[in-house]
């Protein structure tokens, strides 16, 4: 069987890799710590859970139209007002089969074979590999610590070319947890725009910004970019990841392009999915969702602490997503081996910088605190003995 150049070039998701590595441990008997994937453990609120639980009852669970629930597309524009501060026309809303069904229908929707697209290096591989399915040129333009592993707008000038057609940006970010400030983003925008280029950005961690960063605080880019497209999702603020819901927010003009897609793609999400969603938005599961984020900050401290003693340093503390970047120089080994050694030798899953990109993706690792804190403190304990074992260690 003759698979398509597509299928092959796409590269393992190595955060389920080690998923995988890591079950396989606990199935023999091990016990594993997994501070690798970004799955909350709280899972989704009470109110969702019963919401379902009642609408179980209904035995039709019919399809329902592409674009998602009425209902729940007001819904998420209501909390666009409440919570951002941002008026958004339902009509712009797009509910989808998770945030990777968002980002599907809007790469179907803007790029065509050969189009040159900006993606900061390191950023979530799934976004350049939806990107480059459909034919993009995906340009990965490094970062550093000194742009917190995020794009600025001097590096989107600097990478520009005559054959970009967009960008995609994720804030706050998936490894770092960093979020780009505002003014960064506004001038992002305002440069693509002035191009006549698409923006796409991926706010699936917004609502688990840091409350307390002040004029870095990260801000809906709708706050100021009307036409740039939003990728959001039930799975980070809700903990919903297994439900498989997501959306977006697309300018008017694009809502029949992508309803078209999302009949043929997919028909609709969700439908027990989308009716149970609706109880994201009472009062009661917000302040669920808020006391989270603010256990989400401990477990920052915790963790930041616990690295520090282990002499892991963190280049960018997060600000905003649930994961630390961690800088692996010091140990003498690579981050794939760091990985790879930590598993086996200390029972702690963790992520190498390969998924991420290419520039620091051998200096650095991905560490998760969406776990519980007992799961966390035994977790950098274990990697504190661990990388004292090692011969860079001193």
């Amino acid at each position: 069987m003759k698979f398509s150049a597509r299928a092959q070039a796409v590269t393992p998701f190595l955060a389920m890799e080690f998923g995988k590595r890591a079950a396989a441990l606990q199935a023999a008997g091990r016990s594993v710590i997994q501070l690798n994937i970004g799955e909350p453990d709280f899972g989704a609120p009470p109110a969702v859970l019963q919401a379902a639980r009642e609408r179980l009852g209904d035995t039709a669970l019919a399809y329902t139209a592409a674009l998602g629930l009425p209902q729940l597309r007001q819904a998420i524009a209501d909390f666009y007002l409440r919570a951002h501060g941002v008026h958004i026309d339902a009509q712009r809303v797009v509910v989808t089969a998770g945030a990777s069904a968002a980002l599907l229908l809007v790469t179907a929707a803007l790029v065509d074979p050969g189009d040159e697209v900006l993606v900061g290096d390191p950023s979530y591989p799934c976004n350049r590999q939806f990107l480059a399915g459909f034919g993009a040129d995906v340009r990965l333009v490094p970062t550093d610590a000194s742009t917190r592993f995020q794009l600025d707008a001097r590096l989107v000038r600097e990478h520009w070319s005559e054959r970009t057609r967009g960008l995609l940006i994720a804030t706050p970010s998936n490894p770092s947890g960093s979020s780009v400030a505002p003014e960064q983003l506004r001038a992002i925008c305002d440069f693509a725009r002035e191009r006549q280029a698409w923006r796409v950005v991926d706010e699936i961690y917004l609502d688990l910004a840091d409350g307390e960063a002040g004029d870095r605080a990260a801000r809906s880019v709708l706050d100021f970019d009307d036409e740039a497209v939003v990728i959001n999702s039930f799975s980070k603020y809700f903990g919903m990841t297994g439900w498989r819901l997501g959306w977006c927010v697309v300018p008017q003009q694009m809502v029949p392009v992508v309803e078209r897609l999302a009949q043929n793609y997919y028909i609709c999400a969700s439908t027990l999915s989308q009716h149970a969603a609706l109880a994201c938005f009472t009062p009661e599961s917000i302040e669920v969702c808020e006391q989270r984020r603010r256990e989400f900050a401990a477990r920052r401290r915790i963790v930041l602490d616990g690295l520090r003693e282990a002499g892991l340093p963190v280049p960018v503390v997060p600000d905003g997503a649930f994961y630390v970047y961690i800088d692996v120089r010091g140990t003498g080994l690579d981050s794939m081996h760091f990985c790879e050694r930590a598993l086996d030798e200390a029972g702690v899953a963790l992520t190498p910088g390969h998924d991420f990109g290419e520039c620091s993706a051998r200096d650095h690792v991905r560490l998760s605190y969406a776990a519980s804190r007992e799961q966390l403190h035994e977790g950098l304990e274990r990697l504190g003995r661990f990388v004292r074992t090692l011969p860079g260690a001193a």
